[in-house]
């Protein structure tokens, strides 16, 4: 049995899987130490369930902390920001197009020196150490604990971010080192962002694996737990530490996989709906799109591997104004036992919408039964509009997809929609996210220029295919179940030597030791 677990900001679900069968799941809200609300909601899915802790094989987690200390500008660390580049790249210092109150919270340690190389693996210039003996110098005098080295095509050849933080290492003892080569794809300016990122959540890392740990030793599990990454694959939780930033965007992933196992399609169009967003996103193979554009993260432009998800204000907590032709974007949130009408409060919002219309029974009926039957009517018609929308400009061709509707505010679509073929509501679609997380398997990925003179098309991609399969069975996965779910080639023609980016994606089944 695996235990699936999603901390949201509202709330954190938990499931038990057997096997593929879902046993119980359950809600409790999210607390501030989180641990907290991990024991909380762990404690209620095992007693409803009666299973023993013996029969728990693996547990994973999804989380949007560090997500959240991005977005707040809290718990983040000030960083050395080291480049390899120049004399090249000097025209964009490092951190520059950051919000002004982030790049300040991180403190605005930014290095450039000698060194890089061109996408096929010429130096730019030799690196030079000699100014790297004085930045360690510098990152120990201001008393910086973590810094984040970036070398111009890291991803082709890393030799010079190796030496890099192998100098740094030596003469700053007990440094915390990010080295973008292991962290982002190409695309330089992109890349040193994900890492001066990764950097800055260092500490908060290791505090959130620990709170995990203890919530897990609290309940007497001794079942190894994972946590799952942006690109719906697990990490184990010493790569959390080091790596916090693959973390980003987990939750949509987690809703999206979870609702392809729940409904039994791989090829479709998911609808997630929370207290206070719709998350729209599509699924191929299983799995969601891939954003092909940058991503914006608390303001910085990252090149992760995210979900191409797009999210339009509606939820179950969304208020309810013009007589029902306009909802949301704002919502009561996680005050919604409190401040709908149906719970005695004094904003309308969808849910008592649904509730008055006869769709569901929530809370007290009679409590609206004085919102006019127009204003139902409307704020029916105005939720059904916007999902319809949304899952039209999230969609790739004119055909209809079956569309799946999962999270907690799915009830507010109970009519069919124009751009569906059919709408699919699975059962336990309400924790369809934890599922995501407990099914979760384990991913390597390649992403690199590749010169293809001299050599074949073929053995190329032969190579970045064993190269991402070892990255996955590195990583976790048994290598009897490893497969390539994704190749993309894009032939780079302002380049000399018929060079081509490849980016090959390897998944495979986790191995329980």
């Amino acid at each position: 049995m695996r235990i699936g677990i999603d901390v949201g900001g509202t709330n954190t679900d938990a499931v038990l899987m057997d096997g593929m069968a879902v046993r119980g799941g359950c809600k409790s809200p999210t607390t501030a130490d989180v641990s907290g609300g991990i024991t909380a909601v762990l404690s209620d899915v095992l007693s409803r369930t009666k299973a023993s802790m013996t029969d728990i094989e693996a547990v994973m987690i999804g989380t949007t902390h560090f997500t959240n200390a991005v977005v707040e500008r809290k718990r983040l660390l000030e960083v050395a920001a080291v480049r390899l580049g120049l004399p090249a790249t000097k025209g964009l210092p490092p951190m520059v197009d950051w919000p002004e109150d982030l790049a300040t919270t991180l403190g605005r340690h930014t290095f450039m020196v000698r060194g890089g190389h061109e996408f096929d693996g010429r130096e730019i210039a030799p690196l030079d150490e000699t100014e790297l003996l004085r930045i360690a110098g510098e990152i120990r005098a201001r008393g910086l604990r973590t810094v984040a080295i970036t070398s111009v095509f890291s991803p082709v050849t890393n030799v010079m971010e190796e030496r890099a933080a192998e100098i740094l290492r030596n003469e700053v003892p007990g440094l915390l080192v990010s080295l973008s080569n292991e962290i982002g794809r190409v695309g330089f300016l992109e890349r040193e962002n994900a890492t001066i990122m990764n950097a800055c959540l260092a500490d908060l890392s290791a505090k959130v694996v620990t709170s995990f740990r203890q919530a897990l030793r609290d309940l007497g599990i001794t079942a190894p737990f994972f946590v799952s990454q942006n690109d719906g694959t697990l990490m184990t939780p010493e790569h959390v530490e080091r790596y916090p930033v693959l973390t980003f965007a987990s939750g949509p992933t987690n809703s999206m996989r979870g609702a392809a196992m729940l409904a039994g399609t791989k090829e479709a169009m998911v609808v997630d709906i929370g207290g206070t967003t719709s998350d729209v996103g599509m699924l191929m193979h299983g799995f969601p799109r891939e954003s092909a554009i940058s991503v914006d993260i608390g303001g910085v432009r990252t090149n992760f591997r995210m979900p191409d998800v797009l999210a339009v204000g509606l939820g179950g907590g969304s208020l309810v104004r013009d007589d029902g032709r306009r909802i949301g974007p704002d919502s009561v949130g996680y005050e919604i036992t409190n401040k709908a009408l149906v719970f005695g409060g004094d904003v309308l919002t969808t849910t008592d919408i649904v509730v008055a219309a006869g769709l569901e029974d929530i809370g007290d009926r009679s409590r609206v039964r004085h919102v006019p039957a127009a204003t139902i009517s409307a704020a029916l018609d105005t939720m059904h509009r916007m999902v319809d929308e949304t899952v039209d400009r999230m969609k790739t061709s004119a055909d209809p997809l079956p569309v799946i509707l999962v999270g907690g505010g799915s009830i507010l679509v109970s009519r069919d929609l124009p751009c569906a073929s059919k709408v699919i509501r699975p059962e336990n679609a309400s924790v369809a996210n934890a599922i995501g997380a407990a099914i979760a398997q384990v991913g390597g990925e390649i992403d690199r220029v590749f010169s293809l003179e001299g050599t074949s098309r073929d053995a190329v991609l032969d190579g970045a295919k064993r190269e991402a399969s070892e990255r996955a069975r590195a990583a976790g996965a048994d290598p009897a179940t490893i497969g390539i779910v994704d190749i993309e080639e894009v032939p780079l023609s302002y380049l000399p030597g018929n060079a081509t980016r490849i980016r090959v994606k390897a998944v495979g089944d986790l191995a329980v030791r």
